[in-house]
């Protein structure tokens, strides 16, 4: 994406538009259980699993998502210390759904570990629930879904 100005002194200048977020990282202890947790329990895609060195380039979607995440193992003692609390213990993620009802009873069944019962917001239907390292992410159906 770009878009083109023309100056007052009839030169064009042009800039280069962000326009969406592709990727963001998540640190999980290892590849192979973060790709099961994602392909198997949360039915997302993976989209990449190549090898780089002693790591692995690891990326998994929603189906029909855009937005992806990379598995990240972490390499360093801090990194360490960040896994399963990314973002200090708030909600750092949130996975839209149309079906908030089937997907919470697909992840229940999975074992999946909700934090509360759904709430019913002006925004739409929420609930806090938990991945296996222990960050915090909201399933929530927009209330315009």
């Amino acid at each position: 994406w770009h878009l083109h100005i023309t100056q007052s002194d009839h030169t064009t200048k042009t800039f280069f538009i962000m326009s969406r977020l592709m990727m963001v990282s998540l640190l999980v202890p290892d590849y192979d259980e973060g790709i099961a947790f994602f392909t198997k329990v949360m039915d997302f895609e993976l989209v990449q699993d190549m090898p780089q060195g002693s790591k692995r380039f690891v990326v998994v979607k929603p189906k029909g998502g855009e937005t992806s995440i990379v598995l990240a193992v972490p390499s360093t003692d801090e990194q360490k210390s960040r896994l399963g609390s990314q973002m200090g213990g708030r909600v750092g993620f949130f996975l839209h759904t149309n079906d908030f009802e089937g997907d919470r009873k697909r992840m229940l069944d999975a074992g999946v570990k909700f934090h509360e019962e759904p709430r019913h917001e002006p925004y739409g239907i929420v609930a806090v629930w938990e991945d296996p390292w222990g960050n915090t992410w909201d399933l929530l159906q927009p209330a315009s879904a």
